[in-house]
């Protein structure tokens, strides 16, 4: 009986123990995670807003992409049908 006792009052102990202390610490972990995506966000930020200064001058002109020459279609796919309210 008493190893009984002794048992359930470790297991208590335990529990609450590591309650106060995931208390004690989540507020820590919290902003530890904050900051990390702090800057991850902000190295993503600089990276697609930061041009490279030593390969373009100020005044140059870059192309990145020629657009295709697509052909357009002119005719119409269907007849324009202008519905009215019947009461």
């Amino acid at each position: 009986m008493m190893t009984l006792l002794k048992t359930i009052l470790i297991i208590l102990l335990v529990y609450f123990g590591l309650k106060f202390l995931i208390k004690l610490i989540a507020p820590y972990v919290m902003r530890y995670i904050a900051k990390k995506a702090g800057e991850k966000f902000e190295k993503a930020f600089r990276g697609s807003t930061q041009s490279n200064p030593e390969r373009e001058k100020e005044g140059s002109i870059t192309i990145d992409k020629v657009p295709t020459k697509g052909k357009k279609s002119k005719s119409t796919v269907g007849e324009y049908v202008d519905y009215e309210e019947i009461d």
